[in-house]
């Protein structure tokens, strides 16, 4: 994924939280705010209680590639903040897909299109 479409700012991770509207699934919890750009930014939130810094590194690494396949059928113009549950962690990788669908499904920002074949 590229740098223009990740959020980095600590201040922009609270204001998506604070003032966006968030989706949770018993996997992770999404939070969108429009962000006036004709592109969406993606921020990946785990905690500490997930576990040491190899597992964290992993469940944002494993959310960031089901965003990054599907990117051209979200949304733009919005502000996602993904936040992992402790489920997260245990769940198989078709779980992990169907919870960030559904998630993205719930917040209306899921447009009909192909996912990106993985060669």
């Amino acid at each position: 994924m590229q740098k223009r479409y990740r959020l980095r700012e600590k201040s922009r991770f609270q204001q998506v939280r604070g003032e966006g509207r968030c989706w949770a699934h018993p996997l992770c919890v999404l939070c969108v705010l429009p962000n006036n750009l004709p592109y969406s930014r993606f921020g990946f939130s785990v905690s500490r209680r997930l576990g040491g810094a190899v597992t964290r590194n992993r469940v944002k690494r494993q959310l960031r590639e089901i965003v990054r396949r599907r990117q051209a059928s979200i949304k733009p113009g919005y502000d996602l903040v993904f936040i992992a549950r402790r489920p997260f962690v245990h769940a198989s990788h078709a779980q992990q897909v169907e919870a960030v669908e559904t998630l993205l499904r719930r917040a209306r920002l899921w447009q009909s299109g192909d996912v990106e074949d993985v060669s």
